[in-house]
Parts: structure tokens; sequence; C-alpha cells
């Protein structure tokens, strides 16, 4: 984690707040990533949100995919050989 003054001198163009804040390393990557969509992108706040959701979205579905693997992973060989084979192939198979 780091103060927020830390975060204020990594970027520029943030405000500076009267209370003192504690963040996390996520939440300096996700303020680096929203500098760096808008700067790339050159979007507006209501497209940026709309861009956050839909990332945090992927995130998600990412982890919930890893959790999913990780389920089989565990699977004695008989399941993960059916599962394997119930899936659709595709060109990359």
């Amino acid at each position: 984690m780091i103060a927020f003054e830390e975060l204020l001198g990594r970027f520029v163009g943030l405000d500076r707040r009267n209370k003192t804040w504690i963040f996390h390393e996520i939440d300096v990557a996700r303020v680096e990533l929203i500098l760096e969509v808008r700067r790339e992108f050159a979007i507006d706040d209501e497209a940026l949100s709309l861009f956050l959701g839909l990332l945090d979205q992927v995130y998600d579905l990412r982890r919930q995919l890893g959790r999913l693997c990780d389920a089989l992973a565990a699977q004695p060989p008989e399941i993960q050989a059916a599962v394997k084979r119930a899936l659709p192939r595709t060109s990359n198979d």
C-alpha cells in the first residue's frame, strides 16, 4: 500500500485533498490504467466508465475460469478426460 501523497507524486493531474488516504497497489494500477486510457484513446468519462465496467467483467471471468481450471485439475483423470472430450473442437486443437 502507498500513501495518497506518493500516488499524487506518481501522476500528473491528480487533485490533492486534505484527508490522508492509503491505497493498495491494485488501486494504483487502476489509476494508472485510467490515465493511460484517457491519454491514449481520448475518451470521455462516460465511455471510460463503460470501458472500466467491461474490463472488470473480463477480469472477473478470468478469475472464475482459473477457479474452474483448478477444480478440474483436482478431479480424477477419467473425469478430466470426459470433460476434455465434451469440449467443442476449435481450430487451435
